[in-house]
């Protein structure tokens, strides 16, 4: 499923994502000095990146890591992964939102790996319960100061908790196993 490597040409790339069936490929790599980027590329061949130094270093690939754990294990087709496989490009995810307001899904994606984060940044395990009530204050906060928020929000069982955790956690130590220099690759496929 993943893979550390050094360079890849775009040829292989392609033919990578072919045989695979991926949308998107995504490369993290660790850049000497600290620096982090991420690259996706699309099946066509095109690419979106972003570069990430300092603090955001050191917290950006966790969260793409749990973007990629919670779209992959529950089956969104439409969260970050997938609108970047649709032609978004990483800037469209903020102002001046060049592409309109963002998708019911990818907000509901959002918030779950927020909570996921959140959960990970305070060193706890939430239960499906937690996980139902952060979600209800949440959306119904957003809602008060009439903020676009996910018609619905899926809940979770403690059973695709805990497959999240462990798709994670499996991700995570690859990353914190990948030296500066190298890259954790991953492809990303839509289930529908």
């Amino acid at each position: 499923m993943s893979r550390k490597r050094g360079h890849t040409e775009l040829a292989e790339v392609g033919e990578d994502m072919e045989n695979s069936g991926a949308a998107l490929i995504i490369r993290i790599k660790h850049h000497a000095g600290g620096a982090v980027s991420l690259t996706c590329t699309r099946a066509d061949g095109s690419t979106t990146w972003q570069r990430f130094e300092g603090p955001t270093a050191m917290v950006f690939p966790g969260h793409d890591l749990t973007h990629y754990a919670v779209e992959t294990t529950l089956g969104f087709d439409h969260g970050f992964y997938g609108l970047l496989s649709d032609g978004w490009n990483m800037q469209d995810f903020a102002k001046p939102w060049p592409r309109g307001e963002i998708p019911a899904e990818a907000r509901e994606v959002e918030l779950i790996v927020g909570f996921f984060d959140s959960e990970r940044r305070e060193g706890v395990s939430w239960a499906a319960t937690e996980f139902a009530e952060h979600a209800a204050l949440f959306v119904g906060a957003a809602e008060a100061r009439g903020k676009a928020v996910p018609p619905r929000t899926r809940v979770l069982s403690d059973a695709d908790i805990a497959a999240v955790r462990s798709a994670r956690d499996a991700l995570l130590a690859q990353w914190y196993a990948t030296p500066p220099g190298a890259e954790l690759e991953l492809a990303f496929s839509r289930r529908h």
